[in-house]
């Protein structure tokens, strides 16, 4: 029986390793397979949680860890009832900037809160919502920041932290993979936006053998 409903991936990683390219890269690719690609990112998606973004990365006030996690989370709670579940539920492959997984990096191994806390939260807001593939794409800390740097748009609070926050968010990141290695594929990110593509697209075609045929 071929599964109508449609596919659910996210993409991670540290600053500067190319997501959004690659998520335009992927859109296509999923268009190619037949599918209707949804685009979207967290925090936001939704007019709400859009809100919560410019609270979260602008704001000028000190935000407590704590504070930081709900807000993600309340985020994201709308954005799966309004964007993601209602499109996955219609057949449409949802591809999306950030999910779950950077609570456990940003708010866990860069803040240090712990990881029963955030898997908690995650199961209030997401229902127990997973992607059906993650892509982390790792790079080297001090690339990412240098990459970051050649863009025009100012840094936001996550991207202006110090060095040793970022380091704390990608061996998070790596923890994470390692004990989810069947969802979430690690893509070196040093490597050419072509070669980052088609490792990309090898994974985008065997979700979509294993599901459709």
């Amino acid at each position: 029986m071929v599964d109508q409903r449609g596919k659910f991936i996210s993409f991670e990683g540290g600053d500067g390793v190319g997501k959004t390219t690659q998520i335009n890269l992927v859109r296509q690719h999923v268009e190619n397979l037949g599918h209707t690609p949804v685009v979207t990112r967290e925090p936001g998606g939704t007019a709400l949680s859009e809100q919560i973004r410019d609270l979260v990365l602008e704001s000028s006030a000190e935000i407590t860890p704590i504070t930081e996690v709900l807000m993600m989370f309340a985020a994201r709670a709308q954005h799966v009832s309004e964007v993601i579940e209602p499109n996955l539920a219609a057949g449409n492959w949802v591809l999306c900037d950030r999910f779950t997984d950077a609570s456990y990096a940003y708010q866990g191994g860069g803040r240090g809160l712990p990881d029963k806390l955030i898997e908690g939260l995650a199961g209030i807001a997401t229902n127990g919502l997973e992607p059906d593939l993650t892509v982390l794409l790792d790079l080297d800390v001090e690339e990412g920041i240098r990459r970051s740097h050649l863009r025009d748009s100012p840094l936001d609070r996550f991207e202006s932290e110090a060095i040793e926050f970022k380091n704390r968010i990608r061996a998070a990141y790596l923890k994470r993979q390692d004990s989810n290695s069947t969802r979430i594929v690690l893509i070196d990110a040093s490597q050419s936006i072509q070669e980052i593509e088609m490792a990309i697209a090898a994974k985008i075609d065997d979700l979509h053998t294993k599901s459709y045929g």
